[in-house]
């Protein structure tokens, strides 16, 4: 059979596939897309009758994937990246630049100190790109990237899975109640925080400081663990412990609204490099090589 007389596949029905993937439910696609939840339907019994097999299952109120929806899902994925960077690389031998670019965010250190200036300089330069970003932890972003769910990501360098572009150096730094002794140092020994009850944070930098401390032997008295920033500010404010973050998501700003906190460096002094993350560098789009481009002119050290 030659592939013209094959029944036709369109990106409509791929997107559709993707997003009902994403949320799990055919009403919130159609919400997304601004169409009928019949027309989802229709679009996903056309793929199912081309493809002949089940795409979803449901369980309880949830729209589940099938084995063989989640293989395919990952190929409609990328059949839609080459779409898109196709039509990129055509756009811009025509002098345009337009297109789509999602990122890939994590923690307040890129979030809070990185993205925001840099989408700005990024939209002022190409205004007709859109723009979408997702925030997670750092590993979600690598598997954002590595599932092409976004086209390029912050991370923590060194990244062996993607290819790397790095940017910035960041310390890690201890919050600490300036009710607590160790707040009298300029500097604090890491192997002194075994000592005092602890305030684990669970977002983008627990894999890291989990590491740090095991590196060192210390076993601190984890009293909290808590995702969002400003809630363990909170605590140390109220002298509940101490916690260990970085240093680029710790503002003026957000220090001044806790009088009651310090922050010191540790010692030893520990670093990480922040950069900007993709798949397959010979294979970004014309939008995503910008932003590199763009990126590392703003903050390469």
């Amino acid at each position: 059979m030659s592939i013209s007389s094959y029944p036709q596949m369109t990106f409509s029905q791929l997107e559709i596939f993707l997003l009902v993937a994403k949320h799990q439910s055919f009403s919130n696609a159609a919400k997304q897309l601004g169409i009928s939840q019949s027309a989802v339907s229709h679009a996903i019994k056309s793929l199912e009758h081309f493809w002949r097999v089940q795409l979803f299952s449901r369980e309880q109120n949830n729209v589940v994937l099938t084995e063989i929806g989640q293989q395919l899902r990952i190929h409609a994925q990328e059949i839609l990246n080459t779409a898109q960077v196709m039509q990129q690389q055509v756009a811009a031998t025509h002098g345009l630049q337009q297109g789509t670019l999602r990122i890939g965010s994590f923690g307040a250190s890129a979030s809070i100190h990185l993205l925001p200036e840099l989408l700005q300089a990024f939209r002022t330069e190409y205004p007709q790109i859109e723009v979408f970003v997702e925030e997670g932890t750092d590993d979600e972003v690598t598997q954002w990237i590595l599932n092409q769910q976004v086209d390029v990501g912050f991370a923590v360098l060194p990244n062996h899975k993607l290819d790397t572009f790095p940017l910035i150096k960041d310390i890690f730094i201890a919050l600490i109640p300036n009710s607590y002794p160790i707040a009298q140092m300029s500097q604090v020994d890491i192997t002194q925080l075994k000592h005092y009850p602890f305030i684990l944070t669970k977002a983008g930098s627990q894999t890291h400081i989990e590491k740090l401390l095991k590196q060192y032997d210390i076993q601190p008295k984890i009293q909290y663990q808590l995702s969002q920033l400003l809630t363990i500010l909170n605590m140390v404010n109220q002298h509940e412990g101490i916690s260990i973050v970085a240093d680029m998501a710790m503002t003026p700003e957000l220090l001044a609204l806790h009088p009651n906190v310090v922050k010191r460096p540790l010692l030893p002094n520990t670093q990480r490099e922040i950069g900007l993350a993709v798949r397959n560098q010979k294979l970004i789009s014309p939008a995503t090589r910008a932003f590199i481009e763009l990126a590392q002119t703003m903050f390469y050290y």
